[in-house]
């Protein structure tokens, strides 16, 4: 009977801890192992075969999987901390806003060129897990601005857009707030923290 264990919910590198784990209590047979998010799948798939173990995935449900790993007599190898190792996550980054232009030089081209950005941002295969507005960037996400569609789409898709509340009052806009809601300073910070940071 297979061994299973549920790493659902586990920030990396816990899903590949204790795959490592439970193949070394076992000499051979089955290992289930239940991730819920892509990065725990292809992190976990890639050390199991690492050390040399049959494995496959396995789609339970929309965004569940659960990886089988086969561990025969004398097959597979100690696996070091160093290999423990986690592959980026695309979803693990935040997008800061800090001005209604991109880039230093033309204004008019800077302003071109985030409205590009924000209006391809939806388009890509691995949104971001928020984007963050502050300083002259607060007027992308107030009534007006010219990005406020593909602001939304990225709101659909469970993006949190955020703007700065102290912006917002110093420019008079937090009455025209479109799209996203207002966040505080600690929230902000705690974000650029635990997350990767993209700045255009």
């Amino acid at each position: 009977m297979a061994k299973v264990i549920d790493c659902q919910g586990l920030a990396c590198p816990q899903p590949v801890i204790k795959t490592k784990e439970a193949l070394e209590e076992i000499t051979e047979g089955e290992l289930i192992v239940l991730v819920d998010n892509d990065s725990s799948r292809a992190n976990v798939l890639r050390f199991a075969e690492g050390q040399g173990h049959q494995a496959e995935v396995t789609e339970k449900a929309p965004g569940i999987w659960a990886i089988r790993i086969i561990k025969r007599p004398g097959e597979g190898r100690k696996a070091s901390e160093t290999e423990i190792t986690c592959a980026p996550s695309p979803e693990n980054y935040v997008v800061t806003i800090t001005s209604d232009i991109m880039g230093s030089g033309d204004e008019a081209l800077g302003r071109i060129l985030i409205q590009a950005f924000l209006k391809t941002l939806p388009q890509t295969s691995f949104p971001p897990r928020a984007v963050v507005f502050y300083n002259r960037g607060v007027f992308l996400a107030a009534e007006g601005s010219e990005v406020l569609e593909p602001l939304k789409t990225l709101s659909e898709r469970g993006v949190e857009i955020i703007a700065c509340g102290t912006c917002l009052d110093y420019f008079g806009l937090k009455e025209s707030l479109a799209v996203g809601r207002v966040g505080n300073m600690l929230e902000i910070i705690e974000l650029l923290a635990q997350n990767r940071v993209v700045r255009p």
